[in-house]
């Protein structure tokens, strides 16, 4: 969720994003959702003559799973608060982590899995 939080404080903002197949498309960040699909309005490519058939785009949808990296602009970018997120984040992996331990010994102190749990009698076949 961090990053999704970090890319909806850049809705408005022009970035750079460079997809898996080497397009790079500059464009003004509209809209992002939890998985990262990305909408850019007024959409240039960077590469013009490698991707000629780009050029009549003015609008994009793209899905998160084809992006390599999003560069940004360094002035955009306010570090101590994703620094101060990136600590919350830890902090609360590092207390849930401690819960799930601590249920772990508790199950393990009260017998192992719950079931049965008693001796079995063996009575011969008569």
């Amino acid at each position: 969720m961090l990053f999704y939080s970090f890319f909806k404080s850049l809705i408005g903002k022009e970035i750079v994003v460079e997809l898996k197949n080497d397009m790079s498309l500059l464009g003004t960040l509209d809209s992002v959702d939890q998985y990262l699909n990305m909408k850019l309005l007024n959409v240039e490519v960077t590469d013009a003559e490698k991707f000629p058939h780009m050029l009549a785009v003015r609008n994009i949808f793209i899905r998160g799973s084809v992006i390599r990296y999003v560069h940004l602009p360094a002035d955009e970018v306010d570090v101590e608060l994703l620094q101060d997120a990136s600590r919350r984040d830890a902090a609360q992996a590092k207390a849930s982590a401690k819960v799930q331990a601590s249920q772990a010994k508790s199950q393990q102190q009260k017998g192992g899995h719950g079931g049965g749990g008693g001796e079995r009698a063996v009575v011969p076949a008569s």
